[in-house]
């Protein structure tokens, strides 16, 4: 119960941190905001977890990898479409979570299936999407979603062997790293200015308060809070509540940027809500009350 609460709290933090990114991304590429809020991110982790690092234990890599393929193509994907299929889209990795679980031996029962796809049904209404057609910006984040669900079979398989500082730190780190060095590719690439260019710079301080959130919060605390939770979740009930972030991310949208909230999206925050219960009652309590209808 614990960690789905800590779950839960992650995703009321990302769900706000698609304000933060929505802003900062009229200020900076998708390249340059990841490198610094991550960077932040791994700042934080250390100077606030360091009694657990073991120097003597071997560094892990492949996490953060993934992560910032999963961050990149999402982040470059809401450029090229609307931001209710970005949120629906991404949240497809509700599925394939457990469907690359599978192929790893791990077998969802019927209830959590049953709970994604009320899950899936609930993301749809709340991102009021009336059609979803092919796009370029579609396709990178659909793409997203299957690097964001590789990210949290990752996250089960290494929470188990190393300490939340450590995992946390170390894929941070990559990330904010190869975002950096492909900040600088791109920059070089599209922009005559390059890294030179003082309007560059002047992009970091107009998205300030973006970045500190996303590094700090976002990054720092969210992901760090996922590590810890998922060693003891289950990977595909992880992902359903996870998945909540939509619903705060509908919220802060209400309360930051003023945007309406309509039946459907409150009809869509219920089936997610209901799909999060489903998902936290004992498997026990599930079979004997099935068992008594």
């Amino acid at each position: 119960m614990a960690s789905n609460l800590i779950l839960l709290l992650t995703a009321a933090l990302w769900g706000f941190a698609f304000v933060a990114q929505s802003k900062g991304s009229e200020s900076l590429d998708a390249f340059s905001f990841n490198a610094i809020r991550f960077a932040l991110g791994a700042l934080v982790v250390r100077l606030v977890l360091f009694k657990s690092f073991n120097k003597n234990r071997k560094f892990v890599w492949q996490p953060g990898l993934v992560l910032f393929i999963a961050a990149s193509l999402q982040q470059i994907g809401i450029i090229y479409t609307s931001a209710g299929s970005a949120g629906f889209i991404t949240g497809l990795y509700v599925l394939f979570v457990p469907l690359f679980g599978l192929y790893l031996g791990q077998k969802p029962d019927r209830y959590l299936w049953f709970a994604m796809a009320l899950a899936l049904a609930g993301m749809y209404l709340i991102n009021s999407i009336g059609g979803i057609s092919a796009s370029f910006g579609n396709l990178l984040v659909l793409f997203s979603a299957v690097f964001w669900a590789i990210h949290v079979q990752l996250v089960n398989t290494y929470s188990k062997l190393q300490s939340t500082g450590e995992l946390a730190f170390g894929q941070f780190s990559v990330c904010a790293v190869l975002s950096g060095i492909s900040a600088i590719i791109w920059r070089l690439n599209h922009h005559q200015g390059g890294i030179l260019d003082p309007v560059y710079y002047r992009g970091f301080s107009t998205a300030l308060l973006p970045i500190l959130y996303g590094g700090l919060i976002s990054v720092g605390i969210a992901y760090t809070l996922q590590i810890k939770a998922q060693q003891k979740a289950d990977p595909a009930a992880a992902a359903v509540i996870l998945c909540l972030e939509g619903v705060f991310a509908l919220i802060g949208s209400y309360l930051i940027l003023g945007e309406a909230i309509h039946l459907r999206n409150l009809g869509g925050a219920f089936l997610m809500l209901l799909a999060m219960i489903l998902v936290s009652i004992p498997k026990k309590m599930l079979t004997e009350t099935a068992s008594q209808i």
